[in-house]
């Protein structure tokens, strides 16, 4: 059970009523439309910074079109920097190797304390920047915390065998982290994506530059804040914010990088794996994976079409796992499409603070078309 955070009293709760894997408790209190936008910098070496060009780029808030703000626009001179931060914080001798396991789960824990603090402010700038409905994003928050108090249970529980052996041997195996891990992750869902990124290499021990995408960058660099205040070791998480063929380009080539995580198209995967085969790094790719549905005639055909409705329209329709064609047997053709258009038509489509939006605007134009 996910429980409220350490200054939130119980009033300011209500009982979730969407299926979630953990119980969790939804908040009463309204959005906050008009964020304080705190990060706007590279966060490298525990400390917010300009980027070394000098360069910023525009965060859009897709609702109007409009800049949110100017963000610090990382590139291969950064990411130099940001590696140099993790690979410093993953010698031998240094805090976070030297760090137990355990310790490693509580710092882990008190991450997600502070997300379950800042919940409000941290959903209300997730709306802000990606466009999704506050409550969607009200869940994205409780998401990645679970997950992130999912990977701190594992800290001390990365173990590796004792191999039986002929003659007077031992033969066992370690685990042990990879190393500086570069990470780039998309904006349909940027805290998700984040924790589930964060979560295993800093459970292992491995320490991290990330690139947001360019789109949605506020909350990778709040985190970034909320990083220090947990009491990570300088130089275990770096946040470079920037353009795929510049920053994140830098992050799949860098020699000191030894694995890259890559969420997002097929068509960048694949210029990911080829980058990252010229010096043979590790690479871990989660691409676009839609299928369609395929409703055969036996079925209730108000059920199926609540579920294809769900698989289309979910996050705008913004999965990778999005059920965006759907297959329909003739017997049942007209009464399925009958009721898909019913459910189509009822859903509030608006501002994503609006009361009771259930969709907001796409990230982008090109989303859009």
């Amino acid at each position: 059970t996910t429980g409220r955070g350490p200054s939130s009293s119980a009033k300011d709760f209500a009982p979730a009523r969407r299926v979630f894997p953990v119980r969790v408790l939804l908040p009463k209190k309204m959005a906050n439309p008009n964020p304080e936008i705190k990060c706007t910098k590279l966060f490298i070496n525990n400390e917010f910074v300009d980027a070394v060009s000098g360069k910023t780029f525009p965060t859009i808030n897709p609702s109007t079109g409009k800049t949110i703000v100017d963000v610090a626009e990382g590139d291969k001179a950064d990411v130099e920097l940001a590696v140099k931060a993790a690979k410093a914080a993953f010698e031998r001798k240094s805090v976070w190797r030297q760090m137990d396991a355990s310790a490693r789960g509580k710092l882990l824990n008190k991450l997600a304390d502070l997300m379950e603090r800042d919940m409000h402010y941290l959903a209300s700038l997730e709306s802000l920047d990606n466009g999704k409905p506050y409550m969607n994003a009200v869940y994205d928050v409780y998401g990645s915390v679970s997950c992130l108090r999912y990977y701190a249970g594992w800290t001390d529980k990365i173990c590796g065998d004792t191999v039986p052996s002929d003659g007077p041997h031992l033969t066992y195996t370690r685990k042990e982290p990879v190393g500086v891990v570069g990470q780039i992750i998309p904006w349909n869902y940027p805290m998700l994506m984040l924790a589930w990124k964060w979560g295993p290499a800093l459970a292992a021990g491995c320490t991290i530059v990330m690139k947001p995408a360019e789109q949605t960058p506020l909350t990778a660099l709040y985190l970034c804040s909320l990083v220090k205040e947990a009491g990570f070791p300088a130089g275990v998480v770096n946040m470079v914010p920037g353009y795929g063929p510049t920053a994140g380009n830098a992050i799949v080539m860098h020699p000191d990088i030894r694995k890259v995580a890559f969420t997002g198209s097929v068509e960048v995967g694949k210029l990911i794996m080829a980058g990252a085969a010229v010096n043979l790094k590790k690479v871990s790719l989660e691409l676009g994976g839609k299928s369609p549905l395929v409703i055969c005639d036996d079925v209730d055909v108000d059920e199926a079409a609540q579920i294809a409705y769900a698989g289309v329209f979910e996050n705008m329709g913004q999965c990778c796992i999005a059920a965006t064609r759907t297959f329909v047997q003739e017997g049942i053709y007209d009464a399925f499409v009958a009721k898909a258009t019913e459910l189509a038509k009822a859903r509030k489509v608006g501002n994503p603070f609006g009361q009771g939006v259930q969709h907001g605007p796409q990230i982008d134009d090109t989303q859009f078309k």
